[in-house]
């Protein structure tokens, strides 16, 4: 499971500085300023959650069950949550309307926050 969770970590780690790269240099000049905001967050928490998927890929704090629920509160968050934000941020460049995605963006949200609850939850009830 470490393995996978550090492989995800660093997929979500160089696909956030791709894209961060790609949204402040390539789509500068399309979006407008509140898209580019909307857009440049969903990099930061994808950023924020491949670190915290780096250290509990290699932390011994929680068991491998933990860790397991954990590593899929923040994959569905990550591709729920930023991924929506990044295709509603650039929707005006596509023929197809995904506004629909709107109502996704939270529930991506409401998960990465389960993630950091479950964490939070698994340490402070250990007796170290």
């Amino acid at each position: 499971m470490e393995r996978k969770i550090l492989l995800t970590a660093t997929f979500f780690g160089l696909t956030a500085i791709i894209l961060g790269a790609f949204g402040a240099h390539a789509l500068k000049a399309v979006l407008n300023e509140n898209q580019l905001i909307s857009f440049e967050t969903g990099v930061r928490y994808q950023f924020y959650h491949a670190l915290f998927l780096l250290f509990l890929g290699t932390t011994n704090w929680v068991t491998a069950k933990i860790k397991k629920i954990i590593y899929y509160l923040v994959l569905f968050g990550v591709l729920f949550f930023s991924g929506s934000i990044y295709l509603l941020a650039t929707n005006d460049l596509f023929s197809i309307d995904v506004k629909f995605l709107g109502p996704i963006t939270p529930i991506g949200g409401l998960s990465l926050i389960m993630a950091w609850g479950v964490f939070f939850l698994s340490i402070f009830k250990q007796k170290r």
